[in-house]
C-alpha cells in the first residue's frame, strides 16, 4: 500500500515508517525536523527506515516540509492511500509559553491533512491523540467517554485535532481513527523524558530526579505495542469513525519508576527531588477494552520488562544517543 507518515522522522513515526517499510509497504515520510530536540535522533530514525527499504520490498521516501504546508501537504496526501498523522508539536510544558504554535501545527496542521484527504481518494486517515486530552481524572482507568478537561495548552490542542477529526469523518464519510497515546517509551525515545532521564543520569552516576513528590501515576505503553495498534489499522475498519485509547493497561508512580531504574543501575544512588510543574498531568491509566474489542489490541510489554528492553538498548547505543539527551 502507498502510505503517508506525517512526523514520520518522529518517535513514534520513525518506528512506524519502519515497521511498514519492513512490512513490504511503500512509505513517504513528510517531517520539518523541527529542533525541539536534537535532530541527529531523526536523523537515525531515518537511517532506520532506509535500511529497511534496502534489506525488504517496501520502499522509503523522505519529504523535508510542515504539515503547515497545505500545498505540500495536498500533493502527498493525494497519492496515500492511508494516511498515519503523527506530526505534532510535543511537549506539556513548552506549550505553557507558546500555545499559539501548538495551535499551529497540532490543530491548522491537521486541518491541512484532512482537507486533503477529504478532497482525494483516501482510505483512511489515523490520528495520533493523547492522554492529555483527559487532563483531570474523575475516575481511572480513564475509558474514552471519561470528560476531557485538558490542563496544558498541549492537551487543548490535541482535543482540538481530535474533534476535528471526528466531526470530518462524520460531515465527509472520511474514514478516520484517533488513537490516544498514553507516554509512549522506548528505543529513540524523545530525550528528556522521565524513563530516558532516570536511565541517562543513573549510568552516569547521578541520582534520578523527580519533579513533586513522586507519587504521580503514569501508564507508559511500550513503542512496539504502539506500533501493533496502528498495523492493525491497515487490516480493519472496525474502528473507523472511533477514537481509542492505545496504553498499557498498567500505571506506576514517578517515585517507583525511579526506583526500579536506581535500584537496576545505581543502587547506590539516593533520589533527589524538585519542584512539579502545574501543567503536568497527575495520573494517567488506560482502560483499552474499546481497543481490545475492536482491534484486538493487547498491550504485551510491562513496564519493568520495557524500561529493562530501553536500557538493554541504550547500553548498545550509548555511543550516540547519550551525548544528545544530556
Amino acid at each position: 500500500m502507498q502510505l503517508l507518515v506525517t512526523g514520520g522522522a518522529g518517535f513514534i513515526g520513525g518506528h512506524l515508517a519502519e515497521h511498514f517499510v519492513k512490512d513490504g509497504h511503500a512509505v513517504t515520510v513528510l517531517d520539518n525536523f523541527e529542533p525541539f530536540y536534537d535532530t541527529r535522533i531523526k536523523e537515525h530514525n531515518v537511517e532506520q527506515g532506509r535500511a529497511a527499504a534496502n534489506e525488504g520490498d517496501g520502499s522509503y521516501r523522505l519529504v523535508e516540509g510542515d504539515v503547515r504546508n497545505a500545498t505540500v501537504v495536498d500533493d502527498l496526501v493525494s497519492n496515500a492511500e492511508v494516511v498515519f498523522h503523527q506530526a505534532a508539536q510535543a511537549g506539556v510544558r513548552p506549550s505553557v509559553e507558546n500555545p499559539r504554535k501548538y495551535d499551529e501545527i497540532n490543530v491548522d496542521g491537521t486541518l491541512n491533512v484532512l482537507d486533503a484527504a477529504r478532497d482525494s481518494e483516501t482510505e483512511r486517515v489515523v490520528l495520533a491523540s493523547s492522554s492529555s486530552v483527559y487532563g483531570r481524572p474523575h475516575s481511572l482507568p480513564y475509558e474514552e467517554d471519561h470528560p476531557t478537561q485538558p490542563v496544558s495548552p498541549y492537551g487543548a490542542s490535541k482535543l482540538a485535532a481530535e474533534r476535528y477529526t471526528m466531526a470530518y469523518g462524520d460531515v465527509y464519510d472520511l474514514p478516520v481513527v484517533a488513537l490516544r497515546y498514553f507516554t509512549v517509551y522506548g528505543p529513540r525515545m524523545r530525550p528528556n523524558m522521565a524513563i530516558s532521564n532516570f536511565v541517562s543520569r543513573c549510568l552516569n552516576g547521578e541520582p534520578p530526579v523527580v519533579y513533586g513528590d513522586g507519587t504521580q501515576t503514569r501508564d507508559f505503553t511500550y513503542i512496539e505495542d504502539v506500533v501493533q495498534a496502528n498495523r492493525t489499522l491497515l487490516l480493519t475498519d472496525a474502528a473507523d469513525g472511533k477514537v481509542l485509547n492505545i496504553g498499557s493497561t498498567d500505571n506506576i508512580e514517578i517515585r517507583t519508576l525511579a526506583r526500579e531504574v536506581r535500584n537496576q543501575l545505581a543502587p547506590e544512588l539516593d533520589i533527589e527531588y524538585d519542584e512539579r510543574h502545574d501543567a503536568d498531568a497527575e495520573h494517567t491509566h488506560a482502560d483499552t477494552s474499546k481497543a481490545r474489542d475492536l482491534i484486538d489490541y493487547e498491550p504485551t510489554t510491562t513496564i519493568r520488562e520495557g524500561v529493562e528492553r530501553f536500557t538493554e538498548w541504550y547500553r548498545d547505543n550509548r555511543d550516540w544517543y547519550e551525548p544528545l539527551i544530556r
